[in-house]
């Protein structure tokens, strides 16, 4: 038993990421609660729990709490952090202060929300940070001088772009559009142009497979099972990056135009900024094949990609949960800048 432990904790769509202080993180597995109807119990989380999407019997639904980033199922949130932070690999301690990282351009219910659970899960202080500025901390970006970096940070269930100066968001704007949006479309385009029912799990082979955003040197192919949607039984098709990369087309241009509306509302000092530093991204979007290049071609700017992209933001979260009195500032400090989200 120890008097305190300091975490951070990145509350994802997909995968929840916990960091502990002075180990790194701890905990990273899906956001999934598996739960009994006829018990009205819990009966798996975590990684257990996502091996049953799509597979379990009538009387057990496998969910997900968290959606576009916002809890959706207060009690099954609070259940799954609990078993999380219950796990052996967190020592007992009086006092458990976090910090928990957010979606940008929040309402206030929203954020309390998000306190009240981990209040209630067993933190004795939640402190909150918008991601995109945690992502900033986790990826060793020096904001703290007034110049400018452009963080794009496209996870499962949103899209979160901020521009960044002297450890604050300056202007910000969140999209729903993101790793499961890109998922849905292509199901809705394999059921509507091939005639094959799939699933979540497959829409996303099929992406990481095979998906991308502009065309590249090599040709790929991918071969996916599913329903077929005029006799009922197994089909098997083969789908190539060409049909991929049209399927995703409009959901990246909304992307892109959602980037140029926000580089158009920041100060112009602060565009100059960004182009001399750039744009970074992270967040599991990231990794699509030429992201990267598609944002460049389209808005002229140099693009990166953060180191370990899929950790930053728990990885940031970490940093300031480690050294919170030089950080505290940071936490609780919401942009007021806000541009509207598109679908």
């Amino acid at each position: 038993m120890i008097i305190r432990k300091n975490i951070g904790i990145d509350l994802g769509t997909h995968t929840t990421q916990i960091y502990l202080e002075k180990k790194g993180i701890v905990i990273n597995e899906p956001s999934i609660v598996a739960f009994n109807n006829r018990t009205n119990k819990i009966v798996a989380h975590g990684t257990e729990a996502k091996k049953m999407l799509s597979r379990t019997p009538a009387h057990i639904t496998a969910l997900r709490p968290v959606v576009n980033g916002i809890i959706a199922d207060f009690d099954m949130a609070k259940e799954m952090i609990e078993r999380f932070l219950k796990s052996e690999k967190f020592p007992r301690s009086f006092i458990t202060r976090s910090i928990v990282s957010v979606p940008t351009n929040l309402t206030e219910v929203e954020r309390k929300s998000v306190e009240d659970l981990l209040k209630e899960a067993g933190a004795s202080s939640v402190y909150l940070i918008e991601q995109p500025l945690a992502a900033a901390f986790g990826s060793q970006l020096d904001i703290n001088y007034p110049t400018a970096y452009l963080i794009v940070d496209i996870g499962a269930g949103t899209s979160d772009m901020a521009i960044i100066s002297m450890n604050g968001i300056v202007v910000s704007k969140r999209l729903k559009i993101a790793g499961d949006y890109l998922d849905q479309e292509i199901i809705r385009a394999v059921r509507e142009e091939l005639k094959l029912h799939i699933g979540e799990p497959t829409a996303e082979d099929i992406k990481i497979g095979v998906g991308s955003a502009v065309p590249l040197g090599e040709r790929l192919e991918i071969t996916v099972r599913g329903r077929d949607m005029l006799n009922g039984l197994p089909r098997e098709i083969t789908i190539k990056d060409t049909q991929v990369r049209f399927w995703l087309s409009r959901p990246l241009k909304v992307l892109v135009e959602a980037l140029k509306d926000l580089i158009e509302i920041a100060p112009p000092e602060l565009v100059g900024d960004v182009y001399k530093n750039g744009i970074y991204l992270c967040g599991g979007g990231s990794l699509l094949r030429g992201i990267g290049l598609l944002f460049e071609k389209e808005v002229g700017v140099k693009v990166w990609t953060v180191e370990e992209p899929l950790t930053s933001i728990a990885r940031g979260t970490g940093i300031i949960a480690e050294n919170f009195d030089r950080f505290s500032h940071v936490v609780n400090n919401f942009s007021r800048f806000k541009l509207g989200g598109t679908l």
